[in-house]
């Protein structure tokens, strides 16, 4: 069966179509600018090759025809026809706490989506636009929801209940909620079956590190915790966010920049992070290059993202009594290995012991610990739309 993995955001969609006969891909691509002008679908086919559209699209619907339309084209010989896709998997950012796992798409879902848009009003909109165009292309194929936070309502109370009066919870569900679900199980999936350790008696801490960066803490095959909350704000340092910082600063600030609610939102999200403290990039890449050149900013940037997911993981080990498995992965994790050195350096308490020769390791799955160190470290490529096509197809089948 083939299977189409649609990720729509506001003026884009990302697509991956995948044979899940073998699991391999057979082509993907990138909308942009939907609904602006220079609207564009490159597509990617399986020899390597990219192809690029140009035309108006005014509306999701517009994009996914076009994409669907270039698919089946015998140009590129990709389909025969729609027939051979047999489900569409759908990132799907926002449930609330109606759902723990992935599930097949009715209108009772749809509900509970359009009922989570204030918990992600950026993301959830273009979500369902996405899942009612492909609901009118394509009526006779089922659909997939794939949450990003699904994976995290294991959580019990005293992981995602707040300290603040009990009824903004009761009123309108302000809790901790997570991120980045999709990528933390999946992760965590792959290395228990390299390790060959049952899912159940690991006790791992999945480091996802990116722009957007994130923690979990998985015991017994579930998350107990992670670092993002209510928002994708919370947590770590981030690329541009500020993660966790005192509350009573944002008042301070708003009164002292005479700032509205809005500005220091933006501040908040797109602002701060590494770009803030460094005053030049939010690519971890470029503040590598300029540390090394002597830039102190960018040097003191570093070191306080890789300080907090340090501070992360000790506290994960200690709620779950100690660790087995610490993983690496997102752009950062995958591909610094000067990143993984620093944040490994002085876990040797625990027993998890880098080995820097096996640390020289990009974008590929690989145990990068010592022989003799009790905790594994790993480095494991995420791959969020195969999490989702194997979603996809076991609800199918099922």
């Amino acid at each position: 069966m083939k299977i189409l993995v649609i990720n729509c955001g506001s003026s884009s969609l990302k697509f991956q179509l995948l044979d899940m006969s073998d699991e391999s891909l057979v082509a993907s691509g990138l909308v942009e600018r939907i609904g602006l002008d220079g609207s564009r679908l490159v597509l990617k086919t399986n020899d390597g090759e990219e192809h690029t559209f140009e035309q108006p699209l005014p509306d999701h619907t517009a994009a996914l025809k076009l994409t669907i339309d270039t698919l089946i084209s015998p140009e590129f010989n990709i389909l025969k026809s729609l027939d051979e896709i047999g489900a569409v998997g759908h990132r799907i950012v926002h449930a609330g706490e109606a759902y723990s796992e992935s599930v097949i798409i009715d209108e009772e879902v749809m509900d509970a989506v359009e009922k989570a848009t204030d918990l992600a009003p950026l993301h959830n909109p273009p979500n369902i636009l996405g899942v009612r165009a492909m609901q009118k292309i394509m009526p006779g194929t089922p659909n997939v929801a794939v949450f990003d936070t699904a994976f995290h309502q294991s959580m019990e109370p005293p992981a995602y209940i707040y300290p603040l009066p009990y009824r903004f919870y009761e009123k309108y569900r302000v809790r901790r909620y997570g991120f980045h679900g999709t990528s933390h199980k999946y992760v965590f999936e792959t290395a228990a079956k390299f390790l060959g350790i049952p899912k159940e008696e690991m006790r791992t801490i999945t480091c996802h590190l990116g722009n957007g960066s994130s923690l979990a803490a998985i015991q017994n095959g579930k998350s107990i915790d992670t670092t993002m909350g209510f928002t994708p704000l919370e947590g770590l340092v981030m690329g541009t966010r500020s993660g966790n910082i005192d509350p009573a600063i944002y008042h301070y600030v708003m009164q002292k920049e005479n700032l509205s609610p809005d500005e220091m939102d933006q501040i908040l999200n797109k602002e701060s992070g590494v770009l803030g403290i460094s005053c030049y990039s939010s690519d971890f890449r470029d503040l590598s290059d300029n540390a090394s050149a002597g830039d102190m900013q960018c040097a003191l940037a570093l070191s306080i993202f890789r300080r907090s997911v340090k501070k992360y993981i000790g506290s994960y080990a200690a709620l779950m009594g100690g660790v087995d498995c610490i993983i690496f992965t997102g752009g950062i994790g995958e591909n610094s290995a000067l990143d993984r050195r620093y944040i490994c350096e002085g876990l040797e308490f625990l027993g998890a012991k880098l080995d820097p020769k096996k640390n020289k390791v990009r974008g590929k799955l690989a145990e990068i610990s010592t022989d003799d160190s009790t905790v594994k470290i790993l480095v494991v490529p995420t791959n969020e739309e195969l999490a989702i096509a194997r979603d996809t197809l076991r609800l199918v089948q099922a």
